[in-house]
């Protein structure tokens, strides 16, 4: 991708100069950011997702008895005649992952790689019948809201009070205060950064709203998974020395830990630490594996002399030393990985590409089309 040439899908920003300026930083509005842009799903391919175990859906309802909301949240998967009817006011269907199941959801997620693949997260659809929403709400990340069909009305605010309403089943700010309104229309879009408080209430009938959102992993639980990561390599990389302890005197108090007991422990963690690549390594295949319930159909037997393109549930990443795929690594230097990264940055080989590779890279890739990861086309 070019990242100085502005694109309408920015309001003629260019990817260089959105990051400048609005990344993490405010809101941006742009009309028509995909002209004439229509649903990629009808609503009953949207319902039938939902009734699918491995899709995660939730339903938003709201009713109001003697002036007062009532909130409620449930889980999918939904069979269709679960759901209220069409005309039933005030509920929203969210199915998240859609991208996973949509070679044109997917196609769709593809214009916003100007950020790294690393934070791209998914893209969530939100069905609401007349004054459907969720309320008014922050999110943790960042998000690009495209309106696919009907109208919703966003109001939005920089919110420093994200206290939250008590006993909800939903998260509701307690004091939303909006400063800006709009309406957005098919194919408009307003992207939001974190902790931007905003409010969409489909307006004049039923709408679908298409989220892209970013990852934005809490440290301590992505310190839990490297750490998960390296202790799987911990005995490998530390040694198996046994500990000992000549000088050991006698104790009055035997129940304090030995110091020398301590130091050994801290030597043995620091031991696997020390490997240059080991936590860049782990980075590497915690970021690239897979959303939980993901799997892989195989296809036909490869042949290796055809063209090769990433199935859309793949994840591939790299950096100056590794090839991630799927939550594996590999080693790679020279042509092989020039090769690599050209297929994880394009998602795709052609086959005179696919024909310069060395034979061990040839395998790889017959191997990640015989496991589904990839295909021939």
């Amino acid at each position: 991708m070019d990242v100085k040439q502005t694109l309408p899908l920015l309001g003629g920003l260019s990817p260089e100069a959105f990051m400048k300026r609005y990344w993490h930083r405010k809101p941006l509005l742009v009309r028509q950011a995909i002209p004439g842009f229509a649903p990629l799903l009808e609503r009953g391919e949207l319902f039938e997702l939902a009734e699918r175990e491995e899709v995660e859906s939730r339903l938003v309802m709201l009713q109001r008895r003697r002036g007062k909301e009532h909130w409620s949240l449930q889980r999918g998967p939904f069979a269709r005649r679960a759901l209220p009817a069409l005309k039933t006011p005030e509920w929203t269907l969210l199915v998240q992952g859609v991208d996973l199941h949509s070679d044109a959801v997917h196609e769709l997620m593809t214009r916003f790689r100007f950020v790294p693949d690393a934070r791209l997260d998914d893209l969530m659809i939100s069905y609401a019948s007349e004054g459907g929403g969720v309320g008014p709400h922050f999110d943790n990340y960042d998000v690009f809201l495209l309106q696919a069909q009907g109208r919703r009305r966003w109001r939005i605010g920089r919110q420093q009070d994200l206290s939250l309403r008590e006993n909800m089943p939903v998260k509701i700010l307690a004091n939303f205060q909006p400063e800006q309104e709009f309406v957005l229309e098919p194919g408009d879009m307003l992207y939001l950064p974190p902790h931007y408080a905003h409010d969409g209430v489909a307006e004049g009938g039923d709408c679908m709203t298409y989220s892209i959102g970013f990852r934005s992993p809490k440290r301590g639980e992505l310190a839990q998974e490297l750490l998960q990561r390296l202790a799987e390599d911990a005995v490998e990389a530390a040694g198996e020395d046994f500990y000992r302890d000549p000088r050991q005197a006698a104790v009055a108090n035997p129940a304090a830990m030995p110091a020398e007991l301590e130091r050994f422990a801290r030597q043995a963690v620091q031991q696997v630490l020390k490997e240059p690549l080991a936590l860049t390594r782990a980075l590497g295949e915690t970021l690239s594996e897979p959303k939980p319930h993901v799997w892989f159909e195989t296809g036909a037997q490869p042949t290796g002399r055809a063209a090769v393109a990433l199935d859309r549930r793949t994840r591939m990443l790299y950096d100056a030393h590794h090839i991630y795929i799927n939550g594996e690594s590999y080693l790679a230097a020279g042509r092989d990985a020039t090769l690599m990264r050209r297929l994880a940055d394009r998602r795709a080989l052609s086959a005179t590409e696919v024909a310069r590779a060395s034979a061990a890279a040839r395998d790889l890739l017959l191997a990640w089309c015989e496991d589904g990861w990839a295909h021939e086309c």
